[in-house]
C-alpha cells in the first residue's frame, strides 16, 4: 500500500483557529494511525495578508499541541523547500503553470482592471464573485507573444469548458458532481508572478506526495477546479476529506471576536493544551464507545476518519471548561502547582501556605483563573450578609451560630496547636459534648473566618492556613456582626 502522508499548510496570517488546529489535528492523527508522515508546509504566497511573527505562532502552537511533524521547513524530507515564498523562487509554480497552457488547459488573461469591473457578478454564498468571459482565451499566439514581448501585465486563468460536469469523490460526502457552467476560470498566477492558494496546493500536494488532504467543507465548492487540474496534469487526486463547519452555541460560524476562536486565546485564558487538542478532536469526529477523555496517543490509535460527521460541530464552551477541570484533577500536583502559583500570587500578598492552598482549589475549578474567585478571601475578609449564617440543612439560625461562635471562641483562644487536624479534633469534642451534627457548629465557623457561602475547603483547613490570630479576629468580627 502507498505511504500516508498528510500535510497541514497553514498561511501565515495570525493565531491559529480553531478550525485549523481542528484540521491539523487530524491530519496528524490520520498519519500517525496509518504510521505515515506528517509534513508542515508554510504557504505564504498572498503577500497582503501576511502577518509578522505568524509563523513563529504556527510552530509555537503546534509544538504546544504536540503535534510533531516528520518534515518541514525545519526538517528536510527531501520534497522541499516547505514555504512557498521559497518554492516559488525554483520556478515551480510557473513551470506547471505553463505547461497547462501549452495543454489549452489554461491561458494568459491580459484584462486590466476597468475591463473586469465591467464584467458580470453573481452572488456566492454572501460574497459578490466576478464571473470571466473568456475574453483572453480566443487572443491568437501572436498577440499573445506581443503582449508577453512588451511587457504587458498578466494573470494564468485555468481553462474550464461551459459544458459538460466534473465528478470527484470526498471520503465523507462520496461522489459529488457539478455543472462546468458553473465553474469560474480561477486565476492560478497572480500578476506579481505568485501562485494562488488554489493553484500552488495542488502543485504542492502532488509534488510532495500528499496522499490524504483535510480541510474545511468550505472548500468543497473549490474542490471541482482542483480535480480539474489534477485531470489536466494526468495525476491522481489525492483522498479528500472535507470537515463540517464549527459553529458556536446559537449555531453561527464560529467568529474571531467570539473570545475562544484561537488556541492562542484559549491558552491565555488558562485551559490545559491536552484538554484542548482532547476538545478540539471530538468537534466533528466520535469514537465508537463514545469516550470523551483520551491522550494524544489513545487519539493516534482511536481514529478512523471515516467516522468524522458531516453535521456542523458547535463549540461548547461549558463542556470544554469541564474537560479542562477534568484534566486538573487528574494532573500531576506539582505540575499543577507549577501552572497555579502565579495564578494565587496575582491574588495573595500575605505570607500563606500556598501549596496547601492550591491542593484545595486543585478538584474544585475548572480553569486556572477561577483560582481567583475561590482564594480572594484569604487576603482579605469580605464584607458579607449574617442571613449567610442560618442554614436550613445545617438547622442553623443567626441565634444559633451567635452562640456557637461565642462559646467555641474561648476554646480556640486557649488552642496552640492550630494544624488542622488539631483544630478538628477540639471542634469534634465541642460537637459532641452539645450534642450536635458537625455542621451546625462547623457552618457558623466557615462562615466567619470566609464571609463566603462556598469556600474550597472546611473550616478548620481554612483556619489552619490563616493562622491562629488571623482566625480568632475573623471569629470576633463575626460574633459582633450578629450581635448587631
Amino acid at each position: 500500500m502507498e505511504r500516508v502522508r498528510t500535510r497541514y499548510a497553514p498561511s501565515p496570517t495570525g493565531k491559529m483557529h480553531v478550525g485549523n488546529l481542528r484540521s491539523a489535528l487530524y491530519e496528524f492523527l490520520i498519519a500517525k494511525h496509518a504510521g505515515g508522515d506528517f509534513m508542515l508546509r508554510i504557504e505564504d504566497t498572498d503577500q497582503e495578508r501576511f502577518v509578522e511573527g505568524a509563523v513563529d505562532v504556527i510552530y509555537r502552537t503546534m509544538e504546544r499541541a504536540g503535534l510533531v511533524h516528520d518534515e518541514g521547513p525545519d526538517k528536510d524530507g527531501g520534497v522541499g523547500p516547505y514555504i512557498q515564498s521559497e518554492r516559488m523562487k525554483t520556478g515551480i509554480y510557473m513551470k506547471y503553470a505553463k505547461e497547462l497552457v501549452d495543454k489549452g488547459e489554461a491561458y494568459y488573461c491580459f484584462c486590466d482592471k476597468e475591463r473586469l469591473k465591467s464584467l458580470k457578478t453573481e452572488v456566492v454564498e454572501g460574497k459578490e464573485i466576478m464571473l470571466y468571459d473568456k475574453h483572453c482565451l480566443h487572443l491568437r499566439p501572436d498577440e499573445v507573444e506581443k503582449n508577453l514581448a512588451e511587457g504587458k501585465p498578466f494573470v494564468i486563468r485555468q481553462n474550464i469548458p461551459n459544458e459538460g460536469t466534473t465528478t470527484f469523490h470526498d471520503e465523507l460526502y462520496g461522489d459529488i458532481t457539478v455543472e462546468n457552467a458553473e465553474l469560474d476560470d480561477m486565476i492560478l498566477i497572480k500578476s506579481d508572478g505568485y501562485p494562488t492558494y488554489n493553484f500552488a496546493n495542488v502543485v504542492d500536494d502532488h509534488t510532495m506526495k500528499i496522499t490524504h488532504v483535510v480541510r474545511g467543507n468550505e472548500y468543497l465548492s473549490s474542490a471541482p477546479k482542483y480535480q480539474r487540474l489534477y485531470d489536466a496534469f494526468g495525476w491522481e487526486s489525492p483522498c479528500y476529506i472535507h470537515l463540517p463547519l464549527i459553529t458556536d452555541e446559537n449555531h453561527k460560524k464560529l467568529s474571531k471576536r467570539s473570545g475562544h476562536s484561537s488556541f492562542e486565546d484559549l491558552m491565555e485564558q488558562g485551559f490545559l493544551a491536552e484538554a484542548v487538542v482532547n476538545y478540539i478532536a471530538l468537534l466533528g469526529w466520535s469514537p465508537e464507545d463514545n469516550r470523551e477523555i483520551f491522550t494524544l496517543d489513545e487519539l493516534v490509535r482511536e481514529f478512523d476518519y471515516r467516522r468524522i460527521s458531516r453535521s456542523p460541530a458547535v463549540f461548547d464552551a461549558a463542556k470544554l471548561r469541564w474537560m479542562n477541570g477534568e484534566y486538573l484533577k487528574a494532573m500531576d500536583f506539582d505540575a499543577f502547582y507549577a501552572k497555579a502559583e502565579p495564578y494565587i500570587r496575582a491574588v495573595l500578598t500575605k505570607d500563606l501556605d500556598f501549596k496547601k492552598i492550591a491542593a484545595m482549589v486543585k478538584t474544585r475549578i475548572e480553569v486556572f483563573p477561577d483560582i481567583a474567585g475561590h482564594i480572594d478571601f484569604f487576603e482579605a475578609l469580605p464584607e458579607y450578609d449574617v442571613a449567610m449564617y442560618a442554614h436550613k440543612k445545617m438547622k442553623t439560625t443567626q441565634e444559633t451560630a451567635l452562640m456557637v461562635l461565642t462559646e467555641v471562641l474561648p476554646l480556640l483562644m486557649e488552642q496552640e496547636d492550630y494544624s488542622n487536624d488539631a483544630l478538628y479534633e477540639l471542634l469534634l469534642a465541642y460537637v459532641k459534648e452539645k450534642g450536635v451534627k458537625n455542621g451546625y457548629v462547623m457552618w457558623p465557623l466557615r462562615t466567619a473566618v470566609s464571609g463566603k457561602q462556598m469556600t474550597p475547603g472546611g473550616a478548620t483547613e481554612l483556619m489552619e492556613i490563616l493562622g491562629k490570630e488571623e482566625s480568632l479576629a475573623r471569629i470576633q468580627k463575626g460574633i459582633a456582626l450578629l450581635q448587631k
